[in-house]
């Protein structure tokens, strides 16, 4: 029922799930999502190339691009529906 939006789910989240007869039968995926982010520092001269952005994996394995300006274990929110960086948390 889950699939794709396990790479959201974080421990103690909260979501809606919707029941029918005792039975779950749907659930409603945040907007966004937030979580610490692993990645490695922003080289000087990166932009040069016309990439701003830098590979990053979410605590939930979730990877994504970041902007360089984002550091190791910070905090960023992702948007659910594009599976991209929506900001810092």
């Amino acid at each position: 029922m889950i699939g794709n939006a396990r790479d959201f789910l974080i421990e103690g989240g909260i979501v809606d799930l919707l029941k029918y007869n005792g039975n779950p039968s749907a659930w409603n995926c945040p907007r966004s999502s937030s979580g610490d982010c692993l990645t490695e520092p922003g080289v000087r001269g990166d932009s040069s190339s016309g990439s701003v952005t830098k590979p990053a994996k979410l605590e939930t394995g979730l990877e994504i691009r970041v902007p360089l300006f984002i550091k190791e274990g910070e905090k960023v929110r992702v948007s659910t529906e594009r599976r991209e960086f929506a900001g810092r948390a």
